[in-house]
């Protein structure tokens, strides 16, 4: 969908240096995702489970969590730097 919008260059600068997005239309596209994404954690985050804090300390296990972290896809933006 096209639209005309008045966006501050400064921060559309920004938005593409941090996510590396190679156009402007591109970083307007992972800007709105994220906010979109963020807005649906906060809501998830705000219900809470539901579960006491001390079984959830005798459910945690850190050898698990890595595992999850490790098979979650990386995230579409922020591309890394070479280092020299």
């Amino acid at each position: 969908m096209k639209m005309t919008m008045h966006i501050d260059e400064d921060v559309l600068n920004q938005v593409m240096k941090v996510t590396g997005a190679s156009s402007k239309t591109e970083a307007v596209a992972m800007a709105l995702k994220e906010m979109a994404r963020r807005s649906r954690l906060k809501k998830i985050l705000s219900k809470g489970s539901g579960v006491p804090a001390e079984q959830l300390d005798k459910a945690y296990d850190p050898i698990s969590l890595k595992v999850y972290r490790i098979a979650e896809d990386q995230a579409p933006y922020g591309k890394r730097r070479s280092r020299r």
